[in-house]
């Protein structure tokens, strides 16, 4: 899972159901969580992961990324940062997850060393990659968003559930909206929160279909990719067979900002995956894709409403949960796993 990405861009080849769960009572989230037991928290996580992103310009895609991945997987509660063992498996071990880089997990952890030498056993896991995520967020140009604290660490982290909760790159828009309408969301945060992909990047093996054999027709590439993007991912993914950690960033133009970039690519024929030309082409979501490629305050206001959201879903609070000492470890191994 932690293994470096060869990341290329096509930019130079073109000029290159249920209710949100809510914290029970006298368990409220609050920004000012950690004001009396860790004051400096907040500035420590963002220092610690700005210094990551510095040095390795891919960490805040890889954060946003697992900060999804673990929120729409049982609620936000850290669970996809607990590694496996010999005796348990967690969410690393689906297939879904073994993409997820290392840089992201690298990051979380160093902030918690970072803390627990400042206040230890005060911040969770959880809320510090929902910190991370927004601090990553606002360093690479996007807005600043309110971060509700107080989330506990999930107490199980289960190896199954990943695979069926997460979207799949092959995924329509209407299994999209019914996973995202499921999970309380609607299609205008859907289309919002796909907007991350500003800064996101996908492994070719996810998007190969659209360039070599397009609906089981080989040689056949989606005629509704740019020609010149479709051609240079050719060269650039050939040989993603036999070296599957090749990817191309999900916005071509402007990988390392975050910015509405992603939705005006998408009506040039830009997106990379799938799911991101049918956000364009259905009429359920075209709308949002038009708005936000023409207002960026639009895109930025909702999308800050919308991660707002995803951070408070599922959350575990009180004896659902715990303050983990180590991101990557349950402080007493876990409690009724699922399998």
């Amino acid at each position: 899972m932690r293994t470096s990405l060869l990341l290329i861009t096509a930019a130079a080849a073109l000029f290159s159901g249920p209710a949100l769960a809510a914290p029970p009572m006298g368990e409220k989230l609050t920004p000012e969580y950690y004001k009396q037991t860790c004051p400096r928290a907040e500035r420590i996580i963002a220092e610690v992961v700005q210094s990551k992103q510095m040095a390795n310009p891919t960490t805040a895609a890889g954060v946003l990324r697992v900060f999804f991945h673990d929120c729409f997987v049982s609620g936000c509660d850290a669970s996809v940062l607990v590694a496996s063992t010999s005796f348990e498996k967690s969410e690393h071990d689906a297939e879904i997850n073994h993409s997820l880089p290392g840089d992201a997990f690298d990051a979380v952890v160093r902030a918690k060393l970072a803390l627990e030498l400042e206040c230890p056993g005060v911040v969770s896991c959880a809320d510090i990659l929902a910190l991370a995520s927004r601090a990553l967020v606002t360093m690479t140009g996007g807005p600043n968003y309110p971060v509700p604290l107080g989330r506990k660490d999930s107490l199980s982290s289960s190896p199954t559930a990943p695979d069926a909760e997460l979207p799949h790159s092959n995924f329509t828009v209407n299994q999209l909206i019914k996973m995202f309408g499921d999970k309380g969301f609607s299609v205008q945060e859907l289309v919002a929160l796909s907007g991350a992909h500003t800064l996101g990047f996908s492994h070719c093996k996810e998007f190969a279909d659209r360039l070599y054999d397009f609906r089981g027709k080989v040689g056949q590439v989606d005629p509704t990719m740019n020609p010149v993007l479709a051609k240079g991912l050719q060269v650039a993914c050939k040989n993603y067979h036999t070296d599957p950690n090749i990817a191309a960033f999900n916005d071509v133009m402007t990988p390392g900002k975050f910015d509405n970039m992603y939705f005006i690519n998408l009506q040039r024929g830009l997106g990379l995956l799938g799911t991101d030309e049918e956000l364009w082409t259905d009429a359920r979501t075209k709308p949002f894709v038009q708005k936000y490629a023409a207002d960026s305050a639009a895109f930025f206001a909702d999308f800050s409403r919308a991660m707002e959201k995803l951070s408070l879903f599922g959350v575990k609070t009180g004896a659902d949960g715990e303050v983990r000492r180590r991101c990557d470890a349950y402080n007493h191994g876990p409690i009724s796993a699922p399998k």
